[in-house]
């Protein structure tokens, strides 16, 4: 309906003003975002509610693996009558080889979604060329392509206590939480597959994602299958399968670098939609003036339970280290201040958010994805916003004095940043020719700066205004580009920003400051990750579906109370 909107109204003199709590310069800074935890939103969120209402049954119709955890299988799951597979080909893999870096040519496992369910040609072809991921061929009725190392020490710790029919400690199932990590989920039409365009009417596949999301579910199921095997084989007489509180806690991890950073710059109508959806669930939830008594009780299980989740996230990044030990300590300021009468009094959401808002960016954002939390049928229905059929649009029409007035209002905080100190140009965004994937170079050191990628927003913001202000007013936008066609880009972003308030990041993206694991760890909250463990400040670990229910249970209607799991508090 936005976007409708906006279409209608792009030559006149519209103005969108959403009524949200928090303004773009109070969200959308690379300090905040690098804050943020998931939410009953996030895309795995999204697929499990909807399996779960098709009540999906996750079916083996191959199961072709040896003794050694080798071979190939695939699954089959139905979702609105309608059938996709997914091919997994487990390889033996010299420890040497096993890395989670992109240049990587060899992994344990490759993975395909399919659309419907293989013929054994398809699976020969695929068995030809999964293995080798970037550099297979593939056709529109693969979705989604994937490939995963194991964690070697959980997988065979695991493996040797099942088949003696012992349990695994609890302490080493926390430590790690997945027997299997991804380093790559590609979708979208990459080397091939299908287009997202194509398949993006499909209710399942409609908000963000959800074709990747999809096919790690299905990875996370093949990974503990794939443990059973193993374990059972080496002594089926003793042999007992993990249990399921276990199972539930384990999940998929997953290695993401810089390849992910450029997406939030490169798509800024659907980071504002994303960033909208968010906001707007959260002003709705603050509005709440009373509480009922399930909803109290939910909030105050949900601070405990959030207290055990911190309490398993581990990390060795100094940062993030710190970062968890103050939040431990805030969130148990909280809950000595919020019992049943806290929450009883006029509008109580209100009073917890203004409660941590005091606090760290980490202890306010974790309390916000709480109060989205127990939003349950009162915002779910806001994932069908979270898409975007719209990019950035040009509006030629409009006069440049316009253009000035709204780029000195909506981009003070591009002008904040002094361009002719050299910390503010110290690095530079590139596409790598090895493998096409996005890098942070040194601009001062480093070669290769002529191939800067325009993720320079603020420079470039500053750089419009400028010649808009040696221009003539009275000019339209149009006039202006004939002169200035290297403005393009830039005009488009600052336009689209007057009706998408969200969609920039109010930072700068190539001072010595920028720290991609924000950007990260911002869109690894919206799909759903949590127990950010960074390596570097440009690539982290997460758990994808840790405390998901188990498809045995997506099958009988399985609660979707999943939020920041803790094994502690089974």
């Amino acid at each position: 309906i936005l976007e409708e909107v906006v279409m209608k109204n792009l030559n006149t003199k519209f103005k969108f003003e959403p009524q949200f709590r928090r303004s773009p310069s109070e969200v959308m800074t690379l300090e905040k975002m690098g804050s943020c935890f998931p939410t009953r939103l996030s895309f795995m969120r999204i697929l499990l509610r909807k399996l779960i209402e098709n009540k999906s049954q996750i079916k083996t119709h191959l199961w072709s693996i040896n003794k050694e955890g080798y071979g190939h299988a695939v699954y089959t799951i139905n979702v609105d009558q309608k059938n996709y597979s997914l091919i997994a080909f487990s390889n033996a893999l010299d420890d040497s080889m096993r890395t989670d870096r992109v240049i990587a040519s060899a992994w344990d496992a490759s993975f395909a979604l399919y659309d419907g369910i293989p013929s054994i040609n398809d699976i020969n072809r695929l068995k030809n060329n999964l293995p080798k991921q970037e550099a297979g061929r593939y056709g529109i009725k693969e979705l989604v392509i994937s490939r995963a190392n194991k964690s070697v020490r959980l997988f065979k710790t695991v493996v040797e206590m099942l088949s003696k029919g012992k349990q695994p400690p609890i302490s080493l199932i926390n430590e790690i939480g997945y027997f299997m990590r991804t380093t790559a989920v590609y979708g979208n039409g990459k080397f091939g597959i299908r287009d997202r365009d194509q398949i993006k009417s499909k209710p399942l596949f409609s908000p963000p994602f959800q074709a990747e999301m999809l096919t790690v579910y299905l990875i996370r199921h093949f990974s503990m299958e794939l443990v059973h095997h193993v374990a059972k084989c080496l002594n089926p007489k003793t042999f007992v399968r993990l249990d399921k509180k276990i199972q539930r806690h384990i999940g998929i991890g997953n290695s993401t670098g810089l390849g992910m950073a450029p997406f939030l710059v490169k798509h800024p109508v659907l980071l504002n939609n994303w960033v909208m959806v968010k906001e707007h669930a959260l002003s709705k939830m603050l509005n709440k003036k009373v509480l009922l008594s399930p909803e109290k009780l939910t909030i105050l299980k949900l601070i405990k339970r959030a207290h055990s989740h911190l309490k398993e996230w581990k990390t060795q990044d100094k940062r993030q280290k710190e970062r968890i030990e103050t939040l431990i300590k805030e969130w148990d300021e909280v809950s000595l201040a919020v019992n049943n009468d806290f929450l009883s009094k006029a509008h109580p959401l209100e009073g917890l958010f203004n409660l941590t808002k005091i606090r760290s960016n980490e202890c306010h954002e974790l309390m916000i994805s709480l109060i989205i939390e127990i939003g349950g049928n009162e915002i779910d229905s806001l994932t069908h916003c979270l898409e975007s059929s719209l990019g950035v649009r040009l509006n030629p029409e409009m006069d440049v004095e316009k253009l000035i007035e709204f780029l000195e209002s909506n981009y003070k905080w591009a002008f904040k940043i002094d361009f002719d100190l050299e910390l503010s140009n110290a690095k530079f965004w590139y596409v790598s020719e090895e493998k096409l994937e996005p890098r942070l170079g040194d601009r001062f050191k480093e070669d290769g700066s002529e191939l800067e990628q325009p993720l320079d927003i603020a420079k470039q913001v500053q750089q419009l205004l400028k010649d808009l202000k040696a221009f003539s007013k009275k000019s339209c936008v149009a006039e202006f580009l004939m002169k200035y066609p290297n403005h393009r880009y830039i005009v488009k972003r600052v336009q689209t920003n007057k009706w998408a308030p969200y969609s920039e990041i109010q930072s700068n993206l190539i001072g010595n400051k920028c720290l991609p694991i924000d950007m990260l760890r911002f869109k690894l909250s919206f799909f759903g990750a949590s127990k950010f463990d960074p390596k570097s400040d440009k690539w982290t670990r997460v758990n994808l579906f840790q405390g998901a229910p188990l498809p045995s249970e997506i099958a009988k209607n399985a609660s979707d109370d999943w939020w920041l799991p803790a094994l502690s508090n089974h």
